[in-house]
């Protein structure tokens, strides 16, 4: 993340492509860059591709 001033919008990395995305409430997926990254992203989460490190709960 980058952020210079109060005045310079914060500029965040899209989690999935890495495309620049301008922190702000006119961009909807942010932190995704587009619905598609978004539902990628999603996707991982769903098929455990991506998990959060950890001994099982049970």
């Amino acid at each position: 993340m980058k952020k210079e001033n109060s005045s310079t919008p914060l500029i965040v990395s899209c989690p999935t492509c890495h495309n620049s995305v301008t922190w702000n409430t006119k961009e909807t997926f942010r932190p995704f860059c587009s619905e598609r990254c978004k539902l990628i992203d999603l996707g991982e989460w769903a098929t455990e591709e991506k998990v959060i490190p950890g001994d099982p709960i049970h």
